[in-house]
């Protein structure tokens, strides 16, 4: 232990001695809470904006009074569209679908026949996709309106139509909806500790093999598994210094909310910051061991983050096992690194409640690969010794 402790503080020494890198790796991970905190609030307050707006955008309306009328009375703007509005629809351009009313829409409506009215978007333009529902709503209430009309006029009841009240009734909490919108910020944090181990893991080992450092090193009478676990010591320190920053930088990143419903719906406070972190230290050790087993083999950095590529490819599509499971989350799923992970900081982002075995769920697979990754460095550093 002595040994290793030496080596860890030389290891640290060094990583903090690079001070470029561990600057960009710190000023990323702070500035990876404010940045998805930003992004969300600017697409949450463009929808709020459009919505509080009222306007509508419809071909046509001259042939539809009557729509017009009704649009006008639910304090609607009718506006006619651009010129071109099919191809802006199509290049993204135009955030709005676009309602197009056929010229014999008063006709046929007088006559008792359904005239056509098109809801035109495109699916791939996601800001117009979003006022899909807000428009069909809209129309089937100029819809519910004349065909009560005409029954009244008729003496029929309206409520003849209605054989049972539908009533919708969401049971979800506000943090739950919160975390609806804020799904994404778990992947974030997850990759912020990722890439923060990445460098200092590759410098260790990878890096000391490619400015000639490491075989001094390991002329020294220190124990390989000392010096493989002095050197895991070090980035897994690193890496845990980056998961705390980025925890933490979400607390002030709320500041930059310009949304005041997402302001009220994400609840991030002490509690959920030292939930997040006490989740991601033991992953940031796991990590700190597989990349430097990784690249404990190459040559060069470049070679080495070539060879890491396949396990961050793994951790980064780990978590969207949850986002596409029909069936939610599995029992195995909860003692999968990275996986175990997303999926309870989500549950802390809804304001469940989290266990000491949810918490501890995950540690036991955690702890075997931080100690074959360890084991693995210091079985090739023996290797290297001898050769």
């Amino acid at each position: 232990m002595r040994q290793a402790w030496i080596v860890f503080c030389k290891e640290l020494r060094d990583a903090l001695r690079d001070r470029r890198t561990l600057g960009v790796a710190l000023l990323s991970s702070v500035a990876v809470g404010p940045l998805v905190l930003v992004m969300l609030s600017a697409l949450v307050a463009d929808v709020e904006r459009r919505a509080d707006a009222r306007e509508l955008r419809v071909a046509g309306i001259e042939h539809a009074p009557s729509l017009r009328n009704y649009l006008e009375r639910q304090t609607y703007v009718v506006l006619s569209p651009p010129a071109d509005w099919q191809a802006r629809l199509l290049d993204d351009s135009l955030a709005e679908p676009v309602v197009v009313v056929a010229p014999s829409f008063e006709t046929e409506l007088a006559q008792a026949r359904p005239p056509l009215v098109e809801i035109v978007t495109n699916s791939a333009n996601q800001r117009a996709q979003a006022a899909v529902g807000r428009v069909s709503a809209l129309l089937a209430g100029f819809n519910q309106e004349q065909a009560t009309l005409r029954l009244a006029l008729r003496g029929v009841s309206p409520a003849l139509l209605q054989a049972v009240q539908v009533a919708p009734r969401d049971v979800a909490d506000p943090a739950a909806r919160g975390a609806h919108l804020t799904g994404i910020v778990p992947i974030f944090v997850l990759m912020a500790v990722l890439y923060g181990a990445l460098n200092a893991a590759l410098d260790s080992t990878a890096g000391e093999r490619e400015r000639g450092s490491l075989e001094p090193l390991l002329v020294n009478p220190v124990a390989h598994g000392a010096l493989a676990t002095g050197k895991w010591a070090a980035v897994a320190v690193v890496a845990m210094l980056v998961a705390v920053l980025s925890c933490l930088s979400f607390l002030p990143g709320q500041w930059l909310l310009r949304s005041e419903a997402l302001a009220a719906l994400f609840r991030y406070g002490p509690r959920e910051a030292a939930l997040f972190a006490a989740l991601l230290l033991p992953l940031a050790g796991t990590l700190a061991a597989l990349l430097m087993a990784v690249a404990i083999r190459s040559r060069s950095v470049k070679e080495a983050q070539a060879n890491a590529s396949g396990l961050m490819l793994l951790v980064s599509l780990a978590p969207l096992a949850t986002l596409f499971g029909a069936s939610g989350a599995d029992a195995w799923q909860r003692h999968v690194p990275a996986l175990a992970q997303v999926q309870l900081m989500m549950r802390v982002l809804k304001g469940e409640a989290l266990g000491a075995g949810d918490l501890l769920a995950p540690l036991p697979m955690s702890a075997a690969l931080a100690a074959l990754g360890v084991l693995y460095v210091a079985r090739q550093l023996r290797r290297r010794a001898l050769a």
